[in-house]
């Protein structure tokens, strides 16, 4: 039996998962969250509730634990510094810092010739009359923002002076991709600087907040192969520890694009726990924790159904689903427009 407890900050249906992943391989979990009601407390051995900046609770968490990870980006640089201090964070909190800031997270990928879109930083409205090469464009809040907050699609100048956008926040300009699709990637790097990588997930979204995943990916090999590079690539540079998915455009001359680093495990990639031998979220807690690596094996393609919102009520009445068909309601208590509240994966 192992003796190992890790921690993970942030209670949300990524850390139920990771918890439930953790238990199958003998590890307590401990969840600290902000969120009183967080559906991850359904899973965890213990879980503590405060803010992100309580010093007190913040030590009795880590006292608790051998290992720290979290399930969301948004957590202060400060407060993850400080708990490595104590206890290994993974992955580190300078890669977070990093990947928290989108034009930060661009330069470091251009820097590894790596193509992503246009972009600019914008700090005021004038600076935009400048950068009309750049629309149709979103502009994006440089921090925070998630599935689709804190971004303005952008046709032209006179649309943007109709948005009433705060500038005391720093953004990005990104020139929008004429898309043909979208694929992400989940791949976990070991500290042995070992990988295990998935096959390329080809993704859906509406409203900005994804829809749909599946497996295989409907694209060619020289976009297989170099997704998957590309990814190696940025996991290799960041010495990264951990599952992390990297997410890309697919423009309509099939060019591959990074769009954006998430430096955790990622709804795209919940297919991959009846899809695989070796979930991500296993893979994550077995590469933070220092366990021995698995190699991957697909059991079967797959498609995964995100259910937002008022989509949860009728599989919540559902006493049986195909053989074929798996379930997972988050728990949340509070059904609310655009919220994640479970999903549904079909193996084929």
């Amino acid at each position: 039996m192992s003796e190992i407890t890790l921690g993970i900050i942030g209670g949300g249906q990524l850390g139920s998962m990771l918890a439930i992943s953790a238990k199958k391989l003998n590890i307590k979990t401990v969840i600290y969250c902000d969120d009183l009601d967080a559906p991850a407390q359904n899973f965890c051995n213990e879980f503590i509730s405060g803010s992100y900046n309580d010093k007190e609770k913040i030590t009795k968490f880590v006292n608790l634990v051998d290992y720290v990870t979290y399930e969301f980006e948004n957590i202060p640089f400060e407060t993850l510094s400080e708990i490595n201090k104590l206890k290994p964070v993974l992955p580190k909190p300078s890669v977070n810092r990093l990947i928290q800031h989108r034009l930060a997270e661009k330069d470091f990928v251009n820097k590894l010739n790596i193509r992503t879109t246009r972009y600019a930083s914008v700090e005021n409205e004038s600076e935009i009359e400048a950068l009309e090469d750049l629309l149709p464009g979103i502009l994006k809040t440089t921090t925070l923002g998630y599935d689709g907050k804190g971004q303005y699609p952008i046709n032209s100048i006179e649309e943007l002076n109709s948005l009433n956008i705060d500038f005391s926040k720093g953004y990005i300009l990104e020139k929008l991709v004429k898309l043909k699709k979208e694929i992400s990637i989940i791949i976990t790097r070991f500290n042995n600087q070992k990988y295990e990588i998935y096959e390329p997930i080809e993704n859906k979204h509406e409203d900005q907040i994804l829809k749909f995943s599946k497996i295989p990916a409907d694209i060619d090999s020289k976009i297989y192969d170099q997704s998957k590079d590309w990814a190696m690539s940025i996991a290799e540079e960041l010495k990264y520890v951990g599952t992390l998915c990297v997410e890309f455009f697919i423009d309509r001359n099939d060019n591959l694009y990074v769009n954006e680093i998430a430096p955790r495990v990622h709804n795209s990639g919940h297919l991959t726990i009846n899809a695989y031998n070796v979930s991500q979220f296993e893979n994550h807690v077995r590469a933070v924790c220092g366990l021995e690596q698995v190699p991957l094996k697909k059991i079967s393609n797959a498609t995964m159904v995100n259910l937002i919102g008022d989509q949860i009520s009728k599989y919540r009445k559902l006493s049986k689903f195909r053989e074929n068909e798996f379930f997972f309601d988050y728990l949340k208590k509070e059904i609310k427009e655009k919220r994640k509240m479970g999903h549904i994966t079909t193996l084929l």
